[in-house]
């Protein structure tokens, strides 16, 4: 397209000096002439260049003879793609060049050419200065616009990725939470009722029956409770199953049943409960129900003591948790159980700190607020 420019630009220059009255362009002037307009195909690339080029071709070819005038339109055209390149202050610099050389060359010449035609041009060059400059504002704005709108698609983009990723956390964190709960529970309960099948020691056959019924109704509950919240979890993927996605989430309300579950399988947990749990958020109803299981499971599944201490306090503000089991380390691995318990406490704005205490033990704390979520 600037070459055609050019080439369309070339004809009407020479087309021009041959139409006029007098003698025709002289060779020089040609040349100049060819020059300017070659000098059009570079003048995206070089406007100020190409600007100051033409200019100066457009004054020689004057200097030269009559039939300079026609050169001026390269010098026009690299004026306005200086302007639409937005090079204005520089292409407003040209323009006032341009009429004082034509000012000047009136007055000191007054038979080549009249005080109209200085000013005809300059108006000329005046239009093409503003029309230059709306092009350029016009372009800067759609420019700003198409970014925006890219901006906007990536942080669409971003914000999905994001949510997809907070959402698969989140169902991972219940998947892990229910399944330990309940594998542990069976996995310790049916190890106890396999030692006492197997420990070749004489026991009563009343004893030994009340002990496997025991354990397999525990093992039969836990299966049962682990199915059951499975659903509830799943049901956030599959809405099609009715009564999953209507299934209650679990919260403190179930904290007796979760101690029961957990005593039967041999952990004797000590429990206090200060305040009242009636103005508790769901989420953070939800958050607190799984960090007391993960912390009970995790005494169940690595503690050798059989007892652990569970406090929770409810403040003005926020919901206080304290799982303590004392005489052996519950667990030195973190794991994703405390990764998971840190992960849902972090994401209501609040803590949770895990590690060894007093007399070996292990002790898991968080503080949950409330306020803000409710």
């Amino acid at each position: 397209m600037d070459a055609a420019i050019a080439a369309t630009t070339l004809a009407l220059v020479l087309g021009s000096a041959l139409m006029q009255d007098g003698p025709g362009p002289s060779p020089a002037q040609v040349i100049l002439t060819l020059l300017a307009c070659a000098a059009l195909m570079l003048r995206r690339r070089f406007p100020v260049a190409i600007l100051a080029f033409t200019l100066a071709a457009s004054a020689l070819s004057g200097s030269i003879g009559d039939s300079g005038g026609p050169i001026f339109i390269p010098f026009i055209i690299a004026l306005f793609t200086a302007a639409a390149e937005g090079r204005l202050p520089a292409a407003v610099l040209f323009a006032v060049v341009g009429i004082m050389g034509m000012i000047l060359r009136n007055s000191a010449e007054p038979d080549q050419g009249t005080e109209e035609g200085a000013i005809l041009i300059a108006g000329w060059l005046v239009a093409v200065l503003a029309v230059g400059g709306m092009t350029w504002k016009t372009r800067a704005f759609l420019a700003e616009v198409e970014q925006r709108a890219l901006e906007a698609e990536r942080s669409r983009e971003a914000d999905g990725r994001r949510r997809a990723i907070e959402e698969r956390m989140r169902i991972a964190r219940e998947l892990h939470d229910v399944l330990a709960h309940n594998i542990s529970v069976v996995n310790v309960r049916s190890g106890a009722a396999l030692f006492h099948l197997t420990d070749g020691r004489s026991r009563d056959p009343g004893d030994l029956h009340d002990e496997l019924v025991e354990a397999l109704t525990v093992i039969r509950n836990a299966g049962r409770d682990a199915g059951r919240e499975l659903r509830a979890t799943l049901g956030v993927l599959r809405q099609a199953d009715e009564e999953a996605s209507t299934a209650p989430a679990p919260g403190l309300a179930r904290l007796l049943d979760l101690v029961d579950t957990v005593e039967r399988a041999g952990l004797k947990v000590r429990t206090t409960m200060e305040g009242s749990p009636q103005r508790v958020p769901a989420e953070v109803d939800l958050a607190a129900f799984r960090i007391v299981q993960e912390a009970l499971t995790n005494v169940a599944r690595h503690a050798d003591t059989r007892q652990a201490t569970l406090r929770i306090r409810f403040e003005l503000d926020d919901v206080l948790i304290q799982v303590e089991n004392a005489g052996a380390r519950a667990c030195r691995d973190p794991g994703y159980g405390i990764q998971g318990m840190r992960e849902r406490a972090t994401a209501l704005g609040g803590e949770v700190s895990a590690g060894p205490c007093g007399d070996g033990g292990f002790q898991v704390r968080a503080r949950l607020p409330m306020r803000e979520h409710a």
